[in-house]
């Protein structure tokens, strides 16, 4: 496929919101109308292209796009429940709609999608460029957990929220002598509690990838009180589990949601540490809204104009990576082959426990 043979694609953002979505929406509408391509915006994840759904597919237009860099969430929407293959009906029943899907698309004359998401979405974008619509992917997600990308756009602002919020909490844990825990998301991978931990100056990290034993954790809140301090902070995967738990680790994909991990650590925290008082507070959906910070304005841009310059290059089954400092070509097979977890034994850790940060695993 040649540049001139491409007359119009689509664009889709998918899964759970994040901050640069929209600077992602905006490079792909500003290059691609600036090489005469004209650009669909498919509303609420796929939705606007399956049967009796309230969203749309409509058209995009520079001068609508343009005032979009700093502006949070997504202009078009966004689903983690519309996967086409198997569509949840109100009534419970599961349908496969990608037929309906394709038909839509080709009476649109789409001819390239480019699907914004993570790995769930990517999955999808894959399925449907295996039934012969082309697509390309652009890697979000706050998790940072997207495999064959050094980082997804949406992490960088996640971890700056969640680090203000820790700053925060350090100054009234230093003013009433407790001990503060901060949950954030990360149901998998513990990448943003990890940043934030060691940006933050935490003291203890609790993570999905390494269960913990509270026995060890009050230990080293021992040591760190028993040197003069009289508050802690520590920072909670929502994922994260103690050994004893019987869940099974890390939840599989698509599982009910826990929730409630900091509180869980807190409780067993306290029975072993009595007399100290302990907080908890959980950040939630915070991490996702809001300004995207300068540098994933950044990337987010830079995904968007790479994914458009693929499409002209007729490239399809493929997703835009951040290889700093390029943004390069890799396949979506190798994106979705596996969740990009934190290694236990991976550099940055060592960096952490140097200084002193337990993960309450030794």
């Amino acid at each position: 496929m040649t540049m001139r043979q491409i007359r119009r694609l689509a664009i889709n953002t998918g899964g759970g919101d994040c901050s640069g979505l929209n600077a992602v929406i905006r490079a792909v509408v500003l290059h691609a109308c600036a090489r005469g391509i004209e650009v669909l915006g498919v509303e609420d994840g796929l939705d606007g292209l399956l049967p009796n759904k309230p969203a749309v597919v409509r058209k995009l237009t520079p001068e609508e796009v343009r005032p979009l860099l700093a502006q949070g969430g997504t202009i078009l929407g966004t689903s983690n429940r519309g996967d086409p293959f198997a569509y949840h009906g109100a009534d419970g029943s599961v349908q496969d709609l990608s037929g309906a899907l394709l038909v839509r698309a080709r009476e649109l004359g789409i001819e390239l999608l480019i699907t914004v998401g993570g790995d769930g979405s990517q999955a999808i974008g894959l399925k449907l460029q295996e039934l012969g619509l082309p697509v390309i992917g652009v890697p979000k997600t706050i998790d940072n957990d997207l495999d064959a990308t050094v980082e997804t756009f949406g992490f960088g602002t996640a971890v700056q929220v969640a680090t203000d919020a820790l700053d925060r909490l350090r100054t009234t844990a230093e003013s009433h002598d407790r001990i503060m825990l901060l949950e954030v998301m990360g149901r998998d991978a513990g990448w943003i509690a990890l940043h934030t931990g060691m940006a933050g100056g935490a003291d203890v990290i609790l993570l999905p990838e390494l269960a913990y034993e509270p026995a060890v954790v009050v230990r080293d809140l021992r040591r760190i009180l028993g040197g003069g301090r009289r508050f802690a902070l520590i920072v909670v995967a929502e994922g994260a589990q103690a050994r004893s738990e019987t869940d099974g680790g890390p939840r599989a994909r698509g599982a009910k949601i826990h929730g409630g991990a900091a509180q869980r650590a807190a409780d067993r925290i306290a029975a072993l540490l009595p007399g100290v008082e302990l907080r908890v507070t959980v950040l939630g959906h915070v991490q996702r809204g809001g300004t995207p910070t300068a540098y994933d304005r950044l990337l987010a841009t830079r995904l968007g104009v790479e994914a458009v310059e693929a499409a002209l290059r007729g490239e399809s089954g493929v997703l835009v990576s951040s290889q700093p400092p390029d943004i390069r070509i890799v396949s979506l097979a190798s994106a979705v082959a596996r969740v990009r977890r934190v290694e236990p034994e991976a550099q940055i850790v060592g960096h952490a426990r140097a200084l002193g940060i337990s993960f309450g695993d030794r």
